[in-house]
């Protein structure tokens, strides 16, 4: 098993792994990597067993140890990323933890079974998730610092917000990006590090400038926070991007769900950069747009949808049935496939369509995927997925569709004790009194009362949208902005609003879950296919076990554009 993608489960453990995994490593001689090593350092070697030697201390780090647990290297691969699961099949122990992995679990909850089951874990997975007050407030200080130094050098600069931070889609690790809008005639990387330095607002060793990259940034971590932040010059198109999905989030309820969970899922596997051979967050979100736009059944993205269903279904499409040779991403104008050739015909010459084409919404021509080398990786992860998930729901398999007994979610989604320890830190570390929340919130009705109109309508895009697509989460939102720590000359910084965590916002009722759980169970619907879904022989099983307990909803009756019903054609065959 692939030490990057996933980990054996419960079910699994036992003597008889513990065999086969053994006889797999004798195989591959993942025990005797020390071999080259010992070759490139000059170790001597022999071809023979020497007939003087007394001891085995030339073939010491050669040796098969018995009961060592060391199916792979138990090291993390990127000690960075504390949300790595990478390489966590050498013991259970590692993989559960000390906080057990599966921390959105309510333990006083019962759920459901199958489907069902998975809904309500992804339900209490985005509460768990959701950053608590203090982890928000952290990283609007952050930004206040930052844009305070930004200032101090250039007076008439704008520093705007953009990114997860902006559309509220971050998870507890995400970073920060921020642009710095201005008028310079070579962009000043090198003097912006510098004063960052000299205001201690980052380690020398965490500050880094890429100024060969496509869109050269200034990354580093805070030094009080230890929140990563990446820093680019006069890039307004990450503003309008941020914009348009808070657009699709009032569309689409369950976008912010699905999102969150596929970020988790890409992140545990170091596969959320475009660097690290994986795909963007953007690239990711609008994958899910398309998944919705397209989907078959007209309330898959109801607020009532089954999460669990539309999960499940994501991985299919994107993991077995979608054909990354043929065929692109387009989610404007209602969202189609359309082919590559066609792709081709609208981009400037000398480029081509890459593996995962998905057209940008905002510039035409531009390509989002072009840099996303590693795609077909994330497709073997999205199939992986699939295929664990379809197996867990499946009513047949009673000795894991008990999600009261194994964690159906934490099966392909664990969060790991470094994640947890740090957000305890934080709530530790940076409190939020009572007395702090409203003053901050008189500050901000100030602001906002002194801002222009220009300005006042670019707080409301900021966090209007934000405020009417989570209507359905049935808790109220506190709208944060900056106090007034700039010159008053320039307009207060927006900053997205806050979802309060579950544990800062009333107590939800567990009812109305029920009441869907019975809903979804009662009403059977044929299972719709996708556009471009070929129904496969082999695929037969998978789909009969999926459809007995996924066919939530009616089937859609809207009539497809012509591109749309051309989209047969993109099929893998």
């Amino acid at each position: 098993m692939d030490p990057a993608i996933g980990w054996f489960q419960p079910e699994q453990e036992g003597p008889a792994k513990d065999l086969w995994i053994r006889i797999w490593e004798a195989q591959k001689g993942v025990d005797n990597m020390n071999v080259d090593i010992n070759t490139r350092l000059g170790a001597k070697s022999h071809d023979y067993i020497p007939v003087d030697g007394t001891t085995n201390s030339d073939d010491q780090h050669n040796r098969v140890t018995v009961n060592c647990n060391n199916y792979f290297n138990c090291k993390r691969r990127k000690r960075e990323n504390r949300a790595s699961t990478f390489a966590m099949n050498h013991n259970q122990s590692a993989l559960i933890g000390e906080h057990g992995g599966c921390p959105w679990k309510n333990p006083n909850r019962t759920y459901g079974r199958g489907v069902i089951g998975l809904h309500e874990e992804i339900e209490d997975f985005y509460n768990y998730m959701c950053p608590t007050v203090e982890e928000h407030e952290l990283r609007i200080s952050v930004v206040r610092r930052i844009e305070k130094v930004v200032l101090s050098l250039w007076r008439d600069a704008k520093v705007e917000i953009f990114g997860s931070f902006r559309t509220g889609l971050y998870l507890p690790t995400s970073d920060i990006d921020l642009v710095v809008i201005g008028k310079w005639e070579t962009l000043p990387l090198r003097t912006l590090e510098q004063s960052l330095l000299e205001h201690d607002i980052a380690e020398p060793s965490t500050l880094k400038v890429l100024d060969k990259a496509t869109v050269p940034i200034v990354k580093l971590t805070d030094k009080k926070s230890d929140v990563k932040v990446d820093i680019s010059f006069n890039m307004s198109n990450g503003v309008k991007s941020a914009e348009l999905i808070k657009d699709f989030k009032q569309r689409f309820p369950v976008l912010s769900k699905l999102v969150l969970v596929l970020k988790q899922f890409l992140l545990q596997r170091d596969l959320n950069e475009v660097f690290t051979g994986g795909i963007s967050s953007y690239s990711l979100i609008l994958m899910t747009i398309s998944f919705l736009q397209l989907h078959p059944r007209q309330n898959a993205f109801c607020p009532g949808a089954n999460l669990g269903v539309l999960l499940i279904e994501f991985f299919e499409l994107y993991g077995r049935k979608f054909n990354y040779m043929k065929t692109g991403i387009r989610v404007k104008d209602g969202g189609t496939y359309i082919s590559k050739e066609e792709v081709l015909r609208g981009m400037i010459d000398g480029h081509r369509p890459s593996l995962l084409c998905i057209e940008d919404p905002l510039t035409p021509g531009n390509d989002i995927g072009r840099s996303s080398y590693g795609a077909l990786q994330v497709k073997q992860t999205f199939e992986y997925a699939y295929i664990v998930l379809t197996q867990a729901v499946n009513p047949l398999n009673t000795l894991i569709y008990d999600a009261n007994k194994y964690s159906i979610l934490g099966r392909i989604i664990r969060v790991t004790d470094e994640v947890i320890d740090y957000r305890a830190w934080i709530r530790e570390t940076f409190p939020v009194q009572s007395y702090t929340l409203s003053v901050t919130n008189q500050e901000e009705d100030d602001s906002l009362s002194s801002c222009s109109g220009s300005e006042s309508s670019t707080l409301e895009s900021v966090t209007g949208s934000d405020t009417d697509s989570e209507s359905s989460r049935g808790s109220n939102r506190y709208d944060r902005f900056a106090s007034s720590v700039r010159p008053s000359s320039v307009a207060p910084l927006p900053f997205p609003p806050l979802v309060p965590h579950r544990g800062h916002s009333t107590q939800r009722g567990f009812v109305k879950h029920r009441r869907l759980s019975a809903t979804l169970a009662s009403h059977q619907a044929p299972r719709g296919t996708y556009p471009l879904h070929q129904n496969n022989t082999s695929d037969a099983s998978a789909h009969t076990s999926l459809s007995s307990v996924s066919g939530r909803g009616h089937s859609s009756k809207r009539q497809k554009s012509n591109s749309s019903r051309k989209a047969g054609a993109y099929v893998s065959r």
